[in-house]
């Protein structure tokens, strides 16, 4: 990628230079001039949900996700991702100069601040994406979203596709039925699966399994592909466990089930968890045949009845094993967290990768030095810079979440590099090597980009 005119390096040089301040032993927390390089890193991010700009009273962006956790019971989030957080005012300060006491979340404060981007929309009209990008020093976003739209453009963003619709092809309402949280969860992917439908102008999914993965699955990721899909993403870990079955499924019994409930009914648990694990397993093997990535929700978090056990990276094995999914990558957004030595002997595989989003909010700098250390000590070209920068409200936009992310990483990133170069592992060359393959190289190599 060619550099941007409006690409800074300015605010972000200020505030990891700021994080290379002295630690407890009395040492350097970060190489001051290795934080510089780190800074000026024109970075890819994996994983982030930015917003469309929307002009003043226009309907709101309701596709920057597939599953909103907005409709789910009220649960507990980490302090770092909370509101009174002051690092959140931190990085509203830095991209609108609002100034605010540390903490303060009050009403003025927050009619400051969606004035200050009120202001900042109407000065960049559809290019405010692209500036919170500049001041956030990313060059390119891939964005998980439903459908891109005006301001979110390539180069600067890329799509990667929700597919976990795919999954389900028969009645939920039993497997709704499981929690609290899965309950307004599956109506939304089957409102997204009729909208899959609909685009390939099928009135209904085909009595067949194999009509199934013919026209709607291999309609849809084509569809994607033509439409600059670079990677397709599953949530799966909100809805089930990410155990897709060891050794394969059985393709005559997830036939057998999907015939006999095509036109009505509602399957057993059982018979539908051995469709679905067939079904991702084709879509996993479809996607790596069009040369897209699968990205794979793999964090503890969130929800009051979210199963941590369910999300376990481990569980994943057999699929990265199967040989007949050995043509497509993997990606674990979120790494895994907190289990990232499982991850760990996950990126071992050749077409295992995992980023960093997510971790770089909700877990401090320091805590994900210490992954980034495990993992890059033994496999740094897997890595990879990821925000999951997202719509958190009015006091916690998408454009803070950028900024903020990518300056935690920046800082862990250091920490990690710089812990490793005073303990004689790396030479400062190898360490600023290190920093571009994690802030951009891995990403431009996985997914063909053009420097």
């Amino acid at each position: 990628m060619g550099g941007r005119p409006g690409f800074t390096v300015g605010l972000l040089s200020l505030a990891l230079l700021a994080g290379a301040c002295r630690d407890s032993s009395g040492s350097a927390a970060v190489d001051p001039d290795l934080a510089r390089t780190i800074a000026a890193i024109r970075a890819i991010d994996n994983h982030a949900h930015p917003m469309r700009p929307a002009a003043p009273g226009a309907a709101a962006d309701s596709e920057f996700d597939a599953l909103p956790l907005d409709g789910i019971p009220p649960f507990p989030v980490p302090w770092r991702l909370r509101a009174e957080n002051p690092e959140w005012a931190e990085a509203a300060r830095a991209l609108y100069g609002l100034a605010s006491v540390s903490g303060d979340t009050g009403a003025a404060y927050v009619a400051a601040l969606t004035a200050a981007r009120a202001a900042a929309l109407k000065e960049h009209g559809d290019q405010f994406p692209s500036w919170v990008l500049d001041q956030a020093g990313i060059d390119v976003m891939f964005a998980n979203r439903v459908a891109m739209g005006p301001g979110l453009d390539a180069p600067r963003f890329r799509w990667v596709a929700f597919d976990d619709a795919l999954l389900f092809p028969l009645d939920t309402r039993a497997e709704a039925a499981r929690t609290p949280d899965t309950r307004p969860l599956y109506p939304r992917e089957a409102a997204l699966l009729k909208r899959a439908l609909r685009e390939l102008g099928l009135p209904a999914i085909p009595p067949t399994l194999a009509g199934y993965a013919e026209s709607v699955i291999g309609g849809t990721l084509s569809r994607q592909r033509k439409a600059g899909a670079v990677a397709i993403k599953f949530e799966a870990a909100y809805l089930r466990p990410l155990d897709f079955g060891t050794p394969a499924p059985d393709s005559a019994a997830a036939a057998a089930t999907y015939a006999r409930y095509a036109r009505g009914g509602v399957p057993s648990a059982s018979d539908y968890r051995t469709l679905e694990n067939w079904l991702f397993r084709e879509i996993a093997r479809r996607a790596g045949t069009l040369g897209l990535a699968v990205h794979i929700h793999a964090t503890d978090e969130f929800g009051g009845f979210y199963s941590a056990d369910g999300a376990a990276p481990h569980l994943l094995e057999p699929v990265v094993n199967d040989p007949a999914l050995r043509g497509t990558t993997f990606v674990l957004i979120h790494g895994g967290w907190p289990r990232v030595d499982e991850t760990a002997s996950l990126l071992s595989r050749p077409n295992v990768y995992a980023d960093i989003s997510m971790m770089t909010l909700f877990i401090e700098p320091r805590q994900l030095a210490g992954a980034l250390r495990r993992w890059l000590s033994q496999w740094p070209e897997k890595v990879l810079f990821g925000t999951d920068a997202f719509d958190g409200g009015p006091a916690q936009g998408w454009d803070q979440g950028a900024w903020l992310a990518s300056t935690s990483a920046r800082r862990a990133l250091g920490m990690a590099l710089t812990d490793m170069m005073r303990d004689g592992e790396i030479t400062r060359p190898r360490a600023e090597e290190l920093a571009r393959m994690v802030m951009r190289e891995n990403a431009l190599r996985l997914y063909g980009l053009r420097n």
